[in-house]
């Protein structure tokens, strides 16, 4: 038997131009290749993203110079992701630390710039004795205030890729197109381990750069302790934004 078709029962709701993209990530404008994990990889993500170019922001610009020159690009991108249909912002370089406050303050919707946001919780798991280190890609130019702004402590313990053989030099100084990808997770894995070479109290270690996730596990059983990175951040945050729902199998019902 036919059911019947009761008009108005089901209406769908329009006014946005995208849907079922919960993100939005302010993308630098760079070349290099980005494999899965790193945050330019659309296949890096169980859930869809918005990647939004900021044109002529480039990486060098950025950990190099002075992030809040690209403060008003930053809002008018974020804007216009916000106005196709995304519900919450991040970034893909964790030196847009410095612009968290600016952006949550100027966006409608909630607002994560920065794998460094990390850096308080992941301290309260930690022993007394024991904090967080961070490794980055250039340390010279991650400065207390970056800390400061995402409420972290502005002595956290750093150490840098920039005396490696690959990661800086195509990420930052884009010397070349193409990436060494063993050369990089090395980078990535020595500064690791010269920071708790150099800092023997660090408990747990946050990766700034959001071209590191790749090597998170590397660098986790290189030093074995705990490592965090910008897909651990904006897993949390969309997980907050997009609860999981739990459907309740007929078994746990009565009859």
């Amino acid at each position: 038997m036919t059911r019947p078709v009761v008009s108005g029962s089901r209406v769908a709701h329009g006014g946005k131009a995208v849907y079922g993209v919960n993100l939005g990530v302010l993308m630098l404008d760079a070349r290099f290749p980005r494999i899965p994990g790193d945050m330019g990889n659309g296949e890096t993500w169980p859930f869809p993203v918005e990647l939004h170019i900021m044109p002529n922001v480039t990486p060098e610009l950025v950990v190099m110079g002075n992030p809040l020159d690209y403060l008003p690009v930053a809002i008018e991108s974020a804007r216009q992701m916000i106005a196709r249909g995304v519900s919450a912002i991040t970034t893909n370089c964790g030196f847009l630390a410095l612009l968290q406050p600016q952006l949550a303050a100027a966006l409608d919707v909630p607002v994560a710039t920065s794998s460094l946001m990390q850096i308080p919780s992941v301290q309260a798991t930690l022993p007394p004795g024991k904090r967080v280190g961070v490794v980055t890609v250039s340390a010279a130019t991650l400065t207390p205030a970056h800390f400061r702004a995402v409420g972290a402590p502005e002595d956290t313990p750093t150490c840098g890729t920039e005396n490696g053989r690959e990661f800086f030099r195509v990420l930052i100084r884009a010397e070349k197109d193409d990436l060494d990808i063993d050369l990089a997770e090395a980078d990535v894995v020595a500064a690791a381990r010269e920071l708790i070479e150099k800092n023997p109290d660090v408990g747990a270690i946050v990766l700034e750069c959001t071209n590191m996730p790749p090597y998170a596990a590397a660098v986790a059983a290189a030093t074995g302790l705990p490592v965090y990175d910008i897909y651990t951040l904006v897993t949390w945050f969309v997980g907050g934004i997009r609860p999981r729902v739990f459907p309740v199998p007929q078994r746990y019902l009565k009859a």
